[in-house]
């Protein structure tokens, strides 16, 4: 699997505003049980189910068993793509917002140059 389908994946996934949500708890409160992980949304179980497995299925968490409890995680390693595909895009403005500012500082020391 490319790069370019893992990306589309993970967007996909984070697409939805429960799963993002969900992906911004364990983000902010770490590891989690299921059970304490769906308080905060009103559906069933079944259905929690479903974007965890969909988050899982895309690499963004992971499950596994604690004694009684299923816990959910981050799998922090499954952003790296994200994040080299954000710095990629961040580069290509700095660059451009250089440019642009290099052109307008032309631009505004021709206009003094001829206002003299």
């Amino acid at each position: 699997m490319n790069t370019q389908t893992n990306l589309r994946e993970v967007f996909g996934a984070l697409a939805d505003p429960t799963r993002f949500a969900i992906v911004e708890r364990l983000l902010n409160e770490g590891d989690l049980p299921v059970g304490q992980l769906a308080e905060p949304f009103k559906m069933s179980a079944p259905a929690i189910s479903r974007h965890l497995k969909l988050l899982e299925s895309a690499g963004l968490i992971e499950r596994r068993v604690e004694k009684q409890w299923r816990v959910c995680a981050l799998k922090k390693e499954r952003f790296a793509d994200l994040h080299q595909w954000i710095e990629r895009y961040q580069a290509f403005w700095n660059t451009s917002f250089d440019r642009l500012e290099a052109l307008l500082d032309k631009q505004q020391g021709e206009d003094n140059d001829g206002s003299q």
